[in-house]
């Protein structure tokens, strides 16, 4: 090789090594979810999500005329593993922001890291009230949450059940973060309408043996089941109550809607009721064409969580919405422009207008929630009663 050749090879990797002919410096966003164990279908559905606006963006020229890069940690369901994952993010991702945590436990053992870091994190799964509201009184707060809060989805179930003529009812929840704020909340629900429930079943994940608390709560004369779990122990609960010839029905939080449940527990799933921001059976334009893009990109018929598919897709669609507004990555300037969005976001579960202010992350209003029943394997809206 000659002596120009040479030169002009060694400038050529030096200018790559800066970077200089390598293209604009993506925006990483770090994403969070649990992409196995029993929470699985939630974190891979919203993990698809994310990706899936994340396409988009950059398939139209990325944000401030850079790529959108994701960064993904798998928590596993496990808060101790979220803690890792989150620091991870924090100390070797790069990353601007943080979409994702599925469940509550893993979601309030691994916020202490995001918001001592200054990263906006916009959670798209995990429902505890507390998430966006423990550092509510701080002088800048990180969190926001596209998703249906726990203080909003149980006076729905509550609603629900009475209107279909039940009023004996009795209350299963395991025992994470989750299923206890989730009970607590129906507890409270069911206080404003005069009642209370006339038992009470936990459980921790793992359990596949329901049959002693199911008996316990026929004893009382429950008329409805309201649940609050996940969906494995959420199916054992149905199969056992089906080999109790217990024909009960349940009512109950967004899980019952999960993939897991509804193959695990197969008939017996069957006209089981929940409260639902997004149903794959959508009829809006903006709807339908994210179920097909997710249907296409992933080669399924079904998706296994579409609330946690189109709330990551939301989630992101805000956050570039923010980034784009502010015309920076900056964490202060995004936080500030979510806080006040000025151009309308049309997301997969509905158009965004002004849906955070100060004092409110909370993306998802009262109007948005549905009932979801399951019919045949398929999620559909439920007939009012």
């Amino acid at each position: 090789m000659g002596r120009l050749k040479r030169s002009v090879l060694r400038v050529a990797l030096w200018l790559v090594a800066c970077g200089a002919l390598a293209g604009p410096v993506p925006i990483r966003i770090g994403v969070q979810a649990a992409l196995t164990g029993g929470s699985s279908p939630m974190g891979v559905s919203m993990r698809n999500g994310i990706q899936l606006a994340a396409e988009e963006i950059n398939a139209s020229g990325g944000l401030l005329g850079r790529p959108l890069q994701l960064v993904e940690r798998d928590d596993a369901g496990s808060p101790q593993q979220g803690v890792r994952a989150a620091e991870e993010l924090v100390r070797l991702g790069r990353v601007v922001a943080v979409v994702g945590l599925v469940n509550s436990g893993v979601a309030l053992a691994s916020q202490p890291v995001y918001q001592a870091a200054r990263l906006p994190v916009m959670i798209a799964v995990a429902t505890v009230p507390e998430l966006t509201r423990r550092y509510a009184g701080s002088t800048r707060n990180y969190m926001f949450r596209v998703a249906a809060a726990d203080d909003l989805q149980a006076p729905l179930i509550v609603r629900e059940a009475l209107s279909a003529g039940y009023r004996r009812l009795a209350i299963f929840s395991d025992t994470t973060d989750y299923g206890r704020e989730g009970a607590e909340g129906l507890v409270r629900a069911l206080g404003q309408q005069g009642l209370r429930p006339v038992y009470q079943a936990r459980f921790s994940l793992g359990e596949r043996d329901m049959t002693g608390a199911l008996a316990a709560a026929r004893s009382t004369g429950a008329e409805a089941i309201l649940t609050y779990a996940i969906g494995p122990e959420l199916a054992a609960v149905a199969n056992d109550a089906d080999r109790l010839d217990w024909k009960v029905p349940l009512i109950g939080s967004w899980t019952l809607s999960m993939s897991n449940f509804i193959d695990n527990a197969g008939p017996n799933a069957e006209g089981a009721r929940m409260v639902q921001s997004f149903l794959q059976e959508t009829h809006t334009p903006r709807g339908q064409a994210f179920v097909q893009a997710y249907l296409g990109r992933y080669h399924v018929r079904r998706i296994p969580s579409p609330v946690s598919a189109a709330q990551g897709y939301d989630a992101v669609l805000l956050l570039a919405a923010a980034i784009r507004q502010a015309g920076s990555t900056a964490p202060t300037a995004v936080v500030a422009a979510l806080e006040n969005l000025r151009q309308p976001v049309e997301g997969a579960i509905t158009t965004y207008l002004r849906p955070f202010t100060s004092g409110d992350h909370e993306a998802i209003e009262l109007s948005v929630p549905t009932i979801g029943r399951i019919e045949h394997g398929r999620i559909v809206p439920a007939r009012m009663h």
